[in-house]
Formats: C-alpha cells, sequence, structure tokens
C-alpha cells in the first residue's frame, strides 16, 4: 500500500486547513510587525476557508452526498468578502499608524491608549 496512490479525500483537505490555521494563529502569537499579524489573520481565515469548502463538497464522500450542501462554499464566499473588508481597515489603520509613529512594531501600539 502506497500511500501515494491514494485519492486525495477529506481527510486530505481537513490536514491542509488545520495546518493553515495553526500556521496562522503561529503567525499572529510571535510577529511583531503589524503587516506580519494581518497576514495571520488572513492565514487563518484561508484554513477556515478550506475546510468550509471541503465539508461542502460532495465529491469527497462515499454516498455521494454533502452534509453542508452549499453552505460551505457559500459561507466560505462570505468569509472572503469579509476578509477583504478587514484587510482593507486594517491597512488603513496600520498606514495611519505609521505616518503618525513612523513604526509598525506592535508593542508600541500601547501609545495609543487615551
Amino acid at each position: 500500500m502506497n500511500p501515494f496512490s491514494d485519492p486525495v479525500g477529506l481527510p486530505h483537505y481537513l490536514l491542509v486547513g488545520a495546518v493553515l490555521f495553526v500556521c496562522g494563529i503561529l503567525c499572529m502569537t510571535t510577529k511583531r510587525n503589524a503587516v506580519g499579524v494581518l497576514m495571520g489573520v488572513e492565514l487563518v481565515l484561508n484554513g477556515a476557508n478550506v475546510n468550509l469548502v471541503a465539508l461542502g463538497s460532495p465529491a469527497l464522500y462515499s454516498n455521494g452526498v454533502a452534509p453542508l450542501g452549499l453552505d460551505g462554499p457559500l459561507t466560505a464566499a462570505f468569509v472572503i468578502v469579509l476578509a477583504a473588508a478587514e484587510a482593507a481597515v486594517a491597512l488603513a489603520i496600520v498606514l495611519s499608524y505609521y505616518r503618525t509613529m513612523a513604526t509598525i512594531d506592535v508593542d508600541q501600539a500601547s501609545q495609543l491608549k487615551g
């Protein structure tokens, strides 16, 4: 039995989604740069999207019926739209902060407390 000859199934997609999610969490917790933190957020959202699309795909199930139906891909599309809006707003905040403080180090952001 060659593990590389098996067809790609649901566990493979769930594993890729979990790896993306964990990489995003690690990126968010270890980066001091605001842009790096935003990249971690995007990785977390993409990991969730891979899982949603995989769970909504009937081709990945032995009986040909997905438990989520079209809910998975539609939810993933909604998450992509929200991620694009979040990225636009967050980048605007980072640019404004950079113009004020001349740095994008998130440890320096504590000076914004009122």
